[in-house]
């Protein structure tokens, strides 16, 4: 079996967030040409009680086009007490999208969240091994069956 690393295309999709009860922050336009999906990962930094984070998947045929929320394809946590979503994350998981081009979308609202970086990874190409994007990836190792150091 191939390792899994050698069928996904990561991104660096969007940088972190600072704490805000307004936020509304698109991240870069992901490709999702020749693959199956892709997941969306938001990590949740800091949390104010009645703190509301949301990650929507959107999509378009064009990147620089207008994108619509996907139905469905929404991640959301409420905060019940300050800082109990600290290191907590928001999950999308888009399964062959009808559109080209997905966005994840980060809302805070109610009281103040601070997001960390969006990442996401195309997943089960129809082309491989996958040639990673430079400016996203500075470095992939893989192993197989490796010795103790």
């Amino acid at each position: 079996m191939q390792n899994i690393a050698n069928g996904l295309k990561f991104y660096h999709a969007l940088a972190a967030v600072a704490a805000a009860a307004n936020t509304d922050s698109d991240s870069a336009a992901i490709d999702t040409q020749n693959y199956d999906g892709v997941v969306l990962i938001t990590p949740i930094t800091d949390s104010v009680a009645t703190g509301v984070a949301t990650l929507t998947a959107k999509q378009c045929d064009t990147s620089g086009g207008t994108y619509a929320a996907l139905s469905g394809a929404v991640a959301t946590a409420t905060s019940a007490a300050n800082d109990d979503l600290n290191g907590t994350l928001l999950i999308v998981d888009v399964y062959r999208p009808q559109e080209r081009y997905i966005k994840a979308n980060l809302v805070s609202a109610t009281a103040n969240i601070a997001f960390g970086e969006t990442v996401a990874f195309c997943y089960s190409g129809r082309v491989g091994p996958v040639s990673q994007l430079a400016a996203e990836v500075s470095q992939l190792t893989l192993v197989a069956s490796p010795a103790e150091a």
